[in-house]
């Protein structure tokens, strides 16, 4: 070989006539058949592009919204390459219904190791697997199934971080879950971390993972730490963002806000260097009761504003709003129950009451932040899962959150959902919504490892 490279360089047509010997010589005889050739050779030079150019197009479908939808029957196919996304930005994809998918799941409980016990439905009991085996569909366009390499792909080398309770750490939970099936991930949480706050990397494409525990949002404290965890009193400072991640948020290129049922507990309000200005189901005499509005509009307004003015912090905030409860024949502490085996269709129910009250006070203040981060250059973007939830009564682990004579505050869980279940669709939006931004962030800046 080394000799044949040698030879072409210094004569290649001598090369090229010992290796082809009727290109040696012209015989007259054989011109006919020569121009014959030559020009069958144009010819085809010329329609091969035309008939292959669409082609190689089609194989990136999802660079061109001129680009069909993908069909409903491949959507469960979790190992196809980058493809379309099959929506056009003006469709809106939190509008639409629940419909079948016999695919799923695309993972279980024997398949992830992150699935917590509380969320582990089929590992307790659970008798139906219908609550799996559903995807969003939206009223006007294709929403495709979570495509985990495609995702991969989307966040290289940069880093997300979930900053909520642990509504919020169930989606992180799924998240780990659906890339377990393409790559691996080293935990790198600090030591003196515990699991309400974690921390992962995915060295195959140098991504960060990251869950921050903080259930107010606002610096909070448990003003009776011996009375049972879901009734306890908290002191929450309204108009101060929780320490535990504002440190820590600036180098994170996504941030996916989210917050609750913590709000739903008597708690203290404190404004203005820590003076008292009300309270929420405190039963305490010459305190003024606010609402439980009142707190979570503040706790909101004070978030944003700690992300629109922390110098450090350039990426993109996301806000996850509020996943309804499905609490019926009582609360949750009086033998409330879910036990719903189908999810609602849009025209068998309508979101009202509080959680409409909660899902409209985030969207205010989300949408004033939206408006100054636009003249910051921050980009807010609304992870609209309410409405989507609120028509899953199906999802929750319910009794099967635990044994069966389980010693558990909280016997009937219908706040978080099970794994795999609904919380799955959250991130079928989050990476149609990494696309539609084109995967870019202007900072281009790179995680450190810490």
């Amino acid at each position: 070989m080394h000799g044949f490279f040698s030879s072409s360089y210094s004569n290649p047509m001598k090369t090229y006539a010992s290796e082809f010997p009727s290109w040696r010589k012209t015989n007259p005889e054989n011109t006919p058949k020569i121009v014959l050739c030559l020009t069958l050779t144009l010819v085809l030079l010329t329609i091969s592009p035309l008939y292959f150019f669409p082609l190689l197009g089609s194989s990136f479908p999802w660079k061109s919204s001129a680009s069909p939808p993908p069909s409903p029957s491949s959507h469960g196919d979790m190992d196809d390459p980058i493809r379309s996304v099959g929506l056009a930005k003006s469709c809106d994809i939190f509008k639409g219904e629940w419909v079948p998918n016999p695919k799923a799941p695309y993972y279980t409980n024997a398949t992830c190791w992150a699935i917590h016990d509380h969320q582990n439905c089929m590992k307790y009991g659970r008798p139906d697997t219908d609550f799996m085996k559903w995807r969003w569909k939206p009223n006007d366009c294709e929403l495709p199934i979570f495509n985990p390499a495609q995702f991969l792909e989307l966040v290289r080398g940069k880093s997300l971080a979930f900053v909520g309770d642990s509504v919020g750490r169930n989606q992180m939970q799924s998240l780990v879950c659906l890339l377990s099936k393409v790559t691996y991930l080293v935990d790198v949480s600090p030591a003196t971390s515990d699991d309400k706050s974690r921390r992962y990397f995915y060295p195959t494409h140098n991504f960060t993972l990251a869950n921050i525990w903080s259930p107010y949002l606002v610096k909070s404290e448990d003003a009776d730490p011996s009375g049972p965890s879901l009734s306890g009193l908290y002191n929450l400072n309204l108009d101060e963002p929780d320490a535990n991640w504002t440190t820590k948020i600036e180098e994170f290129d996504y941030v996916i806000v989210s917050a609750g049922h913590w709000f739903f507990r008597p708690t203290m309000y404190y404004e203005k260097d820590h003076h008292l200005v009300g309270c929420f189901y405190c039963k305490t005499e010459n305190i003024t009761d606010l609402t439980m509005y009142y707190g979570y509009r503040k706790a909101f307004r004070t978030t944003f504003q700690a992300l629109l003015n922390l110098e450090g912090y350039k990426g993109m905030t996301f806000l996850r709003t509020f996943a309804p409860a499905h609490f019926e024949n009582g609360e949750w502490d009086k033998g409330g129950d879910c036990v719903r085996k189908r999810p609602f269709g849009s025209n068998e129910t309508r979101l009202e009451g509080m959680n409409l009250e909660l899902y409209l006070t985030q969207v205010e203040e989300f949408k004033a932040a939206e408006r100054e981060g636009r003249e910051k250059g921050l980009k807010f973007r609304l992870l609209d899962t309410t409405e989507v939830m609120f028509l899953r009564p199906d999802g929750h682990p319910g009794r099967y959150g635990h044994l069966p004579n389980a010693n558990v505050t909280l016997y009937n869980d219908c706040v978080h959902w099970c794994l795999p279940g609904p919380v799955d669709a959250w991130n079928d939006f989050l990476l149609h919504m990494l696309k539609m931004e084109g995967g870019r962030l202007s900072s281009g800046r790179k995680m450190r490892i810490r």
